[in-house]
């Protein structure tokens, strides 16, 4: 079975540089790119299903997005956001030097590429060819975010990757049936080595501005979210677990009636989020990136 190469670029902040790690499959000289990019808490390796699938297509890009897995930590907790997320995925685009990428975005991946989708060069020239938004929309459900604080940034340590699978398996029931072999490879990248055992790969820091949003700092950000939304051309798949506390069923309704008017499919009984690990989750991106036109 096939690995990926990791590889690492250097970004900017507002305290310095820091390095932003990237896991690569396929051909490097291959100019058709697709970038897949996790969630909050997750890493780029909840990809490789899907990569493996889509390698000889594609030149398969999944960074680990900064203070997550191999990616360096920022020295200003504040930082974490999507300012600083947009503007080292441009960073890595221009790393890849090519000018048009497509994208499957999960959660909060979803929401970078819907920010880097409604950009566009001096010539028009649009950063993202096609879009796959993976349970989540401009709107994100308040009820998510409560979910959120309470276990983001919890201190936990493991000792086999056993029982940190059985943890992480308790407060992720929205992700749906897995066989464990399954669940344990998704697992084993989350863990770093902790002593004599293992902790989660992430920054506990990046917890600090999910706690410290209030609802007149949702509501803003849900209004550049949608505007920005509004702007995307680029053909657009939306994937929705009928279960999901992220993506309601009306606002993933109101993504296909405006902007690029997304293409619905719900993934019955799963919520947040489809780990695009099934065969039929595999095929529904696959069959969206390789469809004509």
């Amino acid at each position: 079975m096939s690995e990926p190469r990791l590889n690492h670029i250097a970004c900017i902040d507002a305290r310095g540089l820091h390095r932003m790690a990237y896991w690569e499959w396929g051909d490097a000289a291959n100019p058709r790119v697709l970038v897949c990019v996790h969630g909050m808490s997750r890493q780029g390796r909840d990809f490789d299903t899907l990569a493996r699938a889509l390698q000889g297509d594609y030149r398969v890009v999944c960074p680990d997005v900064v203070g997550r897995g191999r990616s360096e930590r920022l020295a200003d907790p504040r930082a974490y956001g999507l300012p600083t997320y947009v503007a080292d995925m441009v960073t890595l685009l221009a790393r890849l030097g090519v000018a048009q990428v497509d994208w499957v975005g999960t959660s909060m991946g979803g929401l970078i590429g819907m920010v880097l989708a409604s950009l566009a060069d001096g010539a028009g020239q649009r950063l993202v060819r096609r879009l796959v938004l993976n349970d989540v929309g401009p709107r994100v459900e308040t009820r998510f975010l409560d979910r959120l604080k309470r276990y983001l940034g919890q201190p936990a340590h493991w000792y086999t990757l056993e029982e940190a699978a059985d943890a992480l398996w308790a407060i992720s029931p929205g992700f749906g049936p897995h066989t464990r072999e399954q669940w344990l490879a998704l697992t084993a990248p989350m863990l770093v080595p902790d002593g004599d055992g293992f902790k989660l790969h992430y920054d506990p820091a990046i917890a600090e501005p999910v706690r410290t949003l209030t609802p007149e700092i949702a509501a803003a950000g849900e209004a550049i979210l949608w505007a920005g939304y509004d702007r995307i051309a680029a053909p657009t798949l939306l994937l929705r677990g009928t279960e999901s506390d992220v993506l309601s069923e009306a606002t993933a309704r109101e993504m296909t009636e405006r902007g690029p008017r997304a293409s619905l499919v719900e993934l019955a009984g799963i919520g947040h989020a489809p780990t695009l690990v099934a065969p039929d989750q595999v095929a529904l991106v696959v069959d969206f990136l390789r469809a004509p036109g």
